[in-house]
């Protein structure tokens, strides 16, 4: 695992990103902030203090719920319920160049959101909602006309895009369609002067040897946490 410089901007990613490159999606304010419900439940506080968490609960309402990247576990305070605390590996790096022969890789847009929200839904990589897409570039495979692998961009923190939705059918997997669109989506990240970097739990063994074949590397580990306010 790689030294952490201190007050990264990977450190806490979702914070960086709302106040960076995607401050304009941004709701709230100086304390606490969220995306868009309907594009990512992604939310982070400038601090752990009871001010910040004030700020974070107002935000939320009804089933509501926020889910936290960040270096430490979260001291939640009674306001709020744990509904997940867990850890994820955050990798960084370029992956290696890999194409399928015969099988085109296309790019995704609104027209697809109901084939993005099924394929996501059946093969579970992490939260993915009705505008998700809009966060970035989006690369799917179609194969007889049905979208059975894809993978994109979510969080741009600083200089960093984030690849995500890295998710293949389980009718389809063993081709190399995954390795194929991680290729794709870091060549266009790397093209714009930008560095790749994901988010996988750390549980999932099998994806964290995949990455790391493709040449990742594991930056360091942070702690994913999903809050709903009480009552």
């Amino acid at each position: 695992m790689s030294e952490v410089p201190p007050n990264h901007p990977l450190d806490r990613p979702i914070w960086s990103a709302l106040t960076t490159r995607q401050r304009e999606l941004a709701e709230g304010g100086t304390d606490a902030r969220r995306f868009p419900l309907a594009i990512a439940p992604f939310a982070d506080m400038v601090d752990m203090s009871p001010r910040s968490f004030a700020a974070l609960g107002a935000l939320l309402s009804g089933p509501d719920i926020a889910v936290l990247f960040t270096p430490d576990p979260v001291p939640v305070p009674a306001q709020f319920k744990v509904l997940l605390a867990e850890t994820g590996e955050q990798m960084i790096g370029v992956p290696a160049d890999h194409s399928v022969p015969g099988v085109e890789i296309v790019t995704l847009g609104a027209a697809d959101v109901p084939a993005m929200m099924a394929l996501t839904e059946l093969t579970k990589p992490g939260p993915f909602s009705v505008r998700t897409h809009e966060l970035g570039s989006f690369l799917g495979i179609r194969i007889n006309g049905e979208l059975v692998a894809m993978t994109g961009e979510r969080m741009k923190p600083g200089n960093y895009t984030e690849i995500t939705a890295v998710c293949v059918h389980p009718e389809h997997r063993g081709h190399g369609y995954a390795q194929a669109l991680l290729s794709a989506v870091a060549r266009q990240i790397v093209a714009r002067g930008e560095i790749p970097f994901l988010h996988v739990f750390t549980s999932n063994v099998s994806a964290i040897a995949l990455y790391r074949r493709q040449g990742m590397e594991i930056r360091r580990r942070l702690h994913i946490t999903v809050l709903q306010k009480q009552g």
